[in-house]
């Protein structure tokens, strides 16, 4: 039997074992093939491992997409996790042009999967306050949001949480260096039914502390002397 004797169901499942490429390059095969990836129930998780991955065309975004994660941890992109005053000329640009990246696509899932569920981001120094605020607003069911060592996030993004994030039940912010235990004080208020847990959070000195440089370099003198 050729596979693409397989009625819909069949081909969905087989479909469900392959990676995005492999997926991809299946649907060049022949038109059946195509029609199966182009499936809406193919599409309702999606797992990006590098900023790369958000550029390609083998995936589809839709109102069946309930899961996503976007982690990330490669050597390459660690340099968008440190602060802004230790990085030079090319790596600002180079942090910008992955910022944009992320930002387009973001916005993307915002306008054309209103269904979301989760969402974990991991290592995106590029994910911004604003950008967690469009999707908390644009995808009213999202029960678990999980953020990871998103240097950007704030504590606007917990005031975000607890004026549109009705559906929540879990928020992670572990080593979101910026969002202070005020913040989190008052989703716990406020939101009592959710799951807060911000690891190695608020006790971290946060980049937008005014003098954090100065603080840095006398911290590191003292260390050289001792």
């Amino acid at each position: 039997m050729h596979i693409t004797q397989l009625n819909r169901e069949c081909l969905l499942h087989l479909f469900s074992f392959l990676d995005k490429n492999s997926r991809k390059n299946l649907a060049k095969t022949c038109h059946k093939l195509l029609e199966v990836f182009q499936d809406p129930l193919l599409w309702s998780l999606l797992n990006f491992h590098s900023p790369v991955e958000l550029k390609k065309d083998n995936f589809l975004l839709g109102p069946a997409l309930k899961h996503l994660s976007i982690c990330w941890y490669s050597e390459r992109v660690k340099v968008c996790n440190i602060e802004d005053w230790m990085k030079n000329s090319f790596q600002k640009d180079f942090c910008k042009r992955h910022e944009n990246t992320v930002s387009d696509f973001l916005l993307d899932v915002c306008n054309r999967c209103p269904n979301l569920l989760s969402l974990t981001l991991s290592g995106c120094g590029h994910v911004t306050d604003d950008c967690i605020l469009q999707l908390l607003k644009n995808c009213p069911n999202l029960k678990s949001l999980k953020l990871e060592n998103c240097v950007q996030i704030t504590d606007h993004t917990l005031e975000a949480v607890t004026l549109h994030g009705a559906s929540l039940r879990t928020l992670h912010v572990d080593f979101c260096r910026n969002v202070t235990q005020a913040g989190l004080e008052r989703v716990r208020e406020k939101c009592p039914s959710v799951m807060l847990r911000a690891d190695r959070s608020a006790n971290m000195i946060p980049d937008s502390k005014p003098g954090k440089k100065l603080m840095l370099e006398k911290a590191s003198r003292k260390l050289v002397q001792l």
